[in-house]
């Protein structure tokens, strides 16, 4: 448990220390107009109150990542607690703050309109195929899980009730792709943040309430689960798996969609590396008690069926929180896969509609774009169904294609340090982008190999 606080206190002190010196390097602006306000069309375009920009911000690029991953993360034992923090402060949150701030920078450019202007038109165009597709595999596979969970919660978890929350999920995306981003985004998303933050508070006091025996830094980072045993190291596979909370390339497809309703540029290091650092730490607490699960006989104490992260979720949950805790709990779960797929989605419109320059006041040219972007979602999640192992292989392409858009972000990011800023602070941005292209690069050789 003391590795834990410490985890938790580190993160905090990186937003607070670490996350003020990124913000000194970029120099945030003041008195620049922001697209929300020299742009604005009443859909995409539209100055929110900061504090929805930040719940927005952080649901976005939450989804199932910081829960599901870190629960299959915890397995390699307490190393996984130090990825999170290293990777979180020097990592996923510069790797947020500044793709947001360089879009807003950019008149709300999307991720690679940004990657084009920094790294050439022929990485553009492999990126706009590349991010368009992720964002279409996340479509499917935040479709999939919350339709799984929910099949459970509110029906009898057949494969009829699992097939109308699959219907339920996808016109909610359809519309909420569609409308203005303050009709329905911008209203149901406060709800949904606090069920997934009430989530994060009552599992930090079930842990300090019990005070498991769980592992920690100096029994050897080496203690791990049978089922992150020999055909998995720590590096690369850890850090695949853990991807939300610690580093991932699909939040820079999300942030330039809060950098369309920012009122002013002062406000990025609060939406964007503070949402990162509060998902960091939702990862944390999942983290630790999935170690409490896995390593301190919390199987048997909680009642939970399998190892599997949906069943630890939904034991721990229940178990800890009652059965109106536990519910909440479980919407905050259900509502993070959902409320990154609707994004998603529209993330992959407005990256559409900017490639071919086409303006988005209209609903008929809106829906023109959504008609074949549903149609692919939908081939991917028939995929999902169909095949007995079809989750489990997007999901993996996932988590891959995931990693490697961070390591095309990290360099773009680079270049623009490099370009635009005085003396190393390009570093910044570097470090992690050769750390993270290690990563990826040997995680493809091992998996080939």
């Amino acid at each position: 448990m003391y590795s834990f606080l410490l985890s938790v206190c580190a993160l905090i002190l990186g937003y607070f220390v670490y996350g003020k010196f990124v913000d000194k390097v970029f120099t945030p602006d003041p008195n620049r107009l922001t697209p929300a306000i020299s742009k604005a069309d009443g859909v995409d375009f539209m100055p929110m109150p900061t504090w929805k920009i930040f719940m927005i911000q952080f649901l976005n690029i939450a989804g199932t990542g910081p829960v599901f991953g870190a629960i299959m993360g915890a397995k390699f034992g307490p190393a996984a607690y130090l990825w999170i923090v290293f990777g979180c402060i020097f990592g996923g949150a510069v790797h947020d703050y500044l793709s947001g701030m360089l879009s807003l920078r950019h008149d709300g450019a999307s991720l690679p309109e940004l990657i084009g202007h920094y790294l050439g038109n022929k990485t553009k165009t492999v990126m706009l195929i590349f991010s368009i597709l992720l964002l279409l595999m996340v479509g499917a596979v935040f479709v999939y899980s919350p339709a799984s969970i929910l099949s459970g919660m509110v029906g009898d978890g057949s494969n009829s009730w699992f097939m109308i929350w699959v219907a339920i999920i996808l016109g909610y995306y359809v519309i909420a792709t569609l409308l203005p981003v303050d009709k329905i985004i911008g209203r149901i998303y406060p709800v949904f943040a606090f069920a997934l933050i009430f989530m994060a508070v009552g599992m930090m006091g079930g842990l300090i309430s019990r005070w498991p025996s769980i592992p920690e830094f100096w029994q050897g980072l080496g203690n791990r689960t049978a089922e992150a045993g020999a055909h998995q190291s720590i590096f690369p596979y850890m850090f695949i798996t853990i991807a939300c909370g610690a580093v991932s390339g699909f939040h820079a497809t999300q942030s330039p969609m809060m950098a369309r309703c920012l009122k002013n540029e002062k406000l990025g290091r609060p939406v964007f590396y503070g949402a990162m650092i509060t998902e960091g730490l939702v990862a944390l607490i999942w983290a630790a008690v999935s170690s409490y699960v896995f390593f301190d006989g919390g199987l048997a104490e909680t009642g939970c069926a399998s190892g599997a992260a949906p069943a630890v979720v939904t034991a721990v949950s229940t178990k800890w929180l009652g059965v109106f805790g536990g519910i909440l709990a479980m919407l905050g779960v259900v509502a993070a896969p959902i409320t990154s797929g609707d994004t998603a989605l529209r993330s992959a419109r407005m990256i559409v509609a900017d490639m071919l320059h086409i303006s988005q006041k209209s609903m008929i040219k809106r829906l023109a774009i959504c008609a074949p972007i549903f149609a692919v979602t939908g081939l991917m999640l028939w995929y999902n169904i169909a095949d007995a192992d079809g989750f489990n292989t997007i999901w993996k392409y996932f988590g891959w294609a995931n990693q490697t858009l961070s390591v095309f972000t990290f360099w773009a990011l680079t270049v623009f340090l490099k370009k635009e800023r005085k003396g190393l602070s390009y570093l910044i941005a570097a470090i992690p982008a050769v750390f993270m292209t290690v990563v990826c690069t040997s995680y493809i050789i091992m998996e080939i190999f």
